[in-house]
C-alpha cells in the first residue's frame, strides 16, 4: 500500500480526455499536486491509502472549469452601468469610474471577491485582463487559484500606467516575478485594436515572444468596432494582425462576434484561439460570435464569462447554458452546440486555449489535480440520462460542493478554506460606497 496525500472515491467521473471517458464508481488517487491513479475505487483503494479520503457517493468527479476571459477586480463594478451598448458604456462609464477609483486596493479585494465566487461555482483556471494585476495574482495565490494574469496594455493613461512604455514595463516586471509559479501564469495584453496603436501591438506582440507568452486581445467585439478597423486599416483587423506577425499559436482572442469565413480560415491556418464569452455579448447587444463555424473550421474555441460589470456573473455553468441555447437559436437549430461541445469548451478546449492543456483541464494520470465534485443528489438534478446534458441545462453554480486545485482542497461542503468571504464581501461594500460617490450616484 503506498501512502499518498488524497484520495477522491465513489462517485461517477467524466475524465474529459481525448475518448471523453465517463466512469461509474471511480476513484482518483492523488499526491503533492496531480493526479497519480485513476480506476474503479476497489482498484485504488487496495493500492493506496491517504491522509484525507473523500466521499463522492452521489456526486460527479470532473476537471475544473478554465474561464478563457475575465476581468476579475470589475466585481467592483456590479452592475454599476447596465443595459448600454458597448462604446457608450465602455467611454461614458466605466472608463471614467475606473479612472477614479481603480487602485491596488481595489484592485486586490475585488480580484479576492471574483475568486470566492469561481471558486463556489466551480472554476479552477482563470484568464484575467485588468489593472494592478500584480494584486490580483496576489489575489489568486492566496486563494489557491490557478491562472493567466495580464495588465491590460492601453495607447492612453489608465490608473496603474501613465504610457504605453509603462504598460510593456509593468508586464515585464510580472514576467519575471512570478516566473515559474506552480499557479500564476502571465499573458500579454494590449486591451484592443481600437486603443492601442500598432506600435504598442508590435512591443506586444515582442515581449510575448521573448518570454514565450500567449498574446491575449479583445477583437471584432461587434460591427461597429469591425467598421471602423477596417477603414483605419483599410482591411480586415485580422488581416492587418496578419500583416504585423501577430497571428500564431499563441494569440487568444476575446469576443470574435464579426470574425468572417477569411477571418476563420487565416485563425486556423495560424493556430489562434478564441474565448467565446456569450453572456457579455448578448447583454451588450454586440451579436452571436460565429462559434460553430469556428469549431468546423478546426478553432480551439474556450468560454469565459468576461467581467462582472458585462455579464454580471462569473459562473461557468450558466456560461456554457447560455453558449448552448444562444446558437440554436440563432440557427434556429437544436442540433449545434450540443452538451457535450460545450463542456468540452470549458474545461479542456479551454485549458489548451490558455496552453494549459498539459497542465488541467481532464483528469488524466500525471495532471494537475484540479477537480471538482458537483453534488447530484438533487431534486432538479433527478433523473439523470446524461451528466453532459444536466451540466448545461440544468445545474448551476451551487451544485459544485468541493474543489481541489493543484492538489489542494479549496472547498469543502460549500466552505470555502482559503478565503473568508464574509470579511471579503464587507471590504468589497465599503469600495462600492466611495464608487458611488464618485460617480454622483
Amino acid at each position: 500500500m503506498q501512502d499518498i496525500d488524497l484520495i477522491i472515491c465513489g462517485g461517477k467521473a467524466l475524465f474529459m480526455d481525448n475518448n471523453n471517458t465517463c466512469l461509474d464508481n471511480v476513484a482518483v488517487a492523488i499526491n503533492a499536486s496531480s493526479i497519480l491513479a485513476i480506476g474503479k475505487t476497489q482498484d485504488i483503494l487496495s493500492k493506496y491509502t491517504a491522509k484525507k479520503t473523500i466521499n463522492a457517493k452521489d456526486s460527479l468527479i470532473m476537471p475544473g472549469f478554465v474561464n478563457c476571459h475575465t476581468h476579475a477586480a470589475m466585481t467592483c463594478f456590479r452592475g454599476l452601468a447596465d443595459d448600454m451598448d458597448l462604446m457608450d458604456w465602455l467611454n461614458n462609464y466605466i472608463f471614467p469610474a475606473e479612472a477614479k477609483n481603480v487602485d491596488p486596493h481595489l484592485a486586490y479585494w475585488g480580484s479576492l471577491l471574483a475568486c470566492a465566487e469561481m471558486i463556489k461555482s466551480g472554476t479552477t483556471t482563470f484568464c484575467d485582463m485588468y489593472i494592478f494585476e500584480d494584486e490580483t495574482a496576489r489575489a489568486a495565490k492566496e486563494a489557491g487559484l490557478r491562472c493567466l494574469i495580464g495588465e491590460v496594455l492601453f495607447d492612453f493613461s489608465s490608473p496603474s500606467c501613465k504610457t504605453p512604455d509603462e504598460g510593456i514595463a509593468y508586464t515585464r516586471r510580472l514576467a519575471d516575478k512570478w516566473q515559474d509559479d506552480p499557479l500564476i501564469n502571465i499573458i500579454v495584453e494590449p486591451h484592443a485594436l481600437y486603443t492601442c496603436s500598432p506600435a504598442l501591438l508590435r512591443d506586444a506582440k515582442k515581449i510575448a515572444d521573448e518570454y514565450r507568452l500567449i498574446m491575449g486581445v479583445h477583437l471584432l467585439e461587434n460591427q461597429s468596432e469591425r467598421d471602423q478597423l477596417q477603414e483605419k486599416f483599410g482591411k480586415s483587423a485580422v488581416a492587418f494582425l496578419e500583416e504585423i506577425g501577430c497571428l500564431n499559436e499563441r494569440l487568444l482572442a476575446f469576443h470574435c462576434v464579426c470574425l468572417s469565413a477569411d477571418d476563420m480560415k487565416l485563425f486556423a491556418k495560424y493556430g489562434c484561439k478564441v474565448s467565446h464569452n456569450p453572456s457579455s455579448n448578448m447583454k451588450l447587444a454586440s451579436g452571436v460570435a460565429p462559434v460553430p463555424e469556428m469549431l468546423k473550421a478546426g478553432i480551439n474555441v474556450g468560454l469565459g464569462t468576461d467581467g462582472c460589470a458585462s455579464n454580471n456573473t462569473l459562473d461557468m455553468i450558466r456560461e456554457m447554458s447560455t453558449a448552448a441555447k444562444l446558437h440554436k437559436v440563432a440557427r434556429l437549430d437544436p442540433t449545434v452546440m450540443d452538451a457535450q461541445t460545450v463542456v468540452r469548451m470549458a474545461t479542456i478546449n479551454g485549458a489548451k486555449a490558455l496552453g494549459m492543456g498539459h497542465l488541467t483541464g481532464s483528469l488524466e494520470i500525471g495532471k494537475k489535480a484540479d477537480i471538482i465534485i458537483l453534488d447530484l443528489n438533487k431534486p432538479h438534478l433527478t433523473p439523470i440520462y446524461s451528466e453532459y446534458s444536466h451540466l448545461v441545462y440544468a445545474a448551476n453554480g451551487a451544485d459544485v460542493d468541493t474543489v481541489i486545485i493543484n492538489g489542494k482542497v479549496v472547498m469543502e461542503n460549500r466552505q470555502l478554506l482559503t478565503i473568508n468571504e464574509g470579511d471579503v464581501m464587507n471590504e468589497v461594500r465599503k469600495i462600492a460606497v466611495k464608487i458611488k460617490k464618485s460617480m454622483n450616484m
